[in-house]
């Protein structure tokens, strides 16, 4: 008897753990169509970590999207700025949360360079830095938006870009 309570129990724990992550997702992503411009079902995000850098790429599923593509382009233009100048409001703002690595990023902002790429379907953030403290804030920060977004890009780091 005892067990079966326990098992019932564990599983309605389970059950409701998993019902809110679904929410918190289900909130980056509303509050990440707000905050970024661009529609989350109609763009695909990937984080990369790199042993020197970083980026965030983000582009239009299709290739004839070029509302997202240019939506895409002016939301990282405009983050680049914004984290240059040690503003992390917007993500701030997606994840309800100050992300792991920001306050290093704030503080270390001289160090960092946030620089803005087009790509053929949107666009990328290269982020670099030679401060060793900088670079792990920014992996800190990046490895946070693959398991907030559920990209399934990998966490660990690449050679060198």
């Amino acid at each position: 008897m005892k067990l079966t309570v326990l098992s019932a129990a564990l599983t309605l724990a389970c059950l409701s753990y998993g019902q809110q992550a679904a929410d918190h997702h289900d909130s980056v992503n509303q509050h990440g169509d707000h905050v970024m411009g661009f529609s989350h079902e109609k763009t695909t995000h990937h984080f990369r970590l790199y042993s020197d850098s970083g980026a965030i790429e983000v582009t239009a599923n299709d290739a004839k999207d070029i509302e997202s593509r240019d939506q895409i382009r002016t939301h990282l233009a405009h983050i680049a700025g914004m984290f240059t100048a040690g503003d992390f409001e917007a993500p701030m703002l997606i994840h309800s949360q100050t992300p792991p690595g920001v306050p290093a990023l704030q503080r270390l902002k001289a160090e960092i360079t946030y620089r803005f790429e087009k790509l053929d379907r949107g666009g990328r953030l290269s982020i670099t830095t030679r401060n060793t403290e900088a670079l792990q804030a920014v992996h800190d920060f990046l490895r946070f938006q693959i398991l907030d977004h559920a990209t399934g890009d990998t966490p660990a780091i690449s050679p060198k870009k």
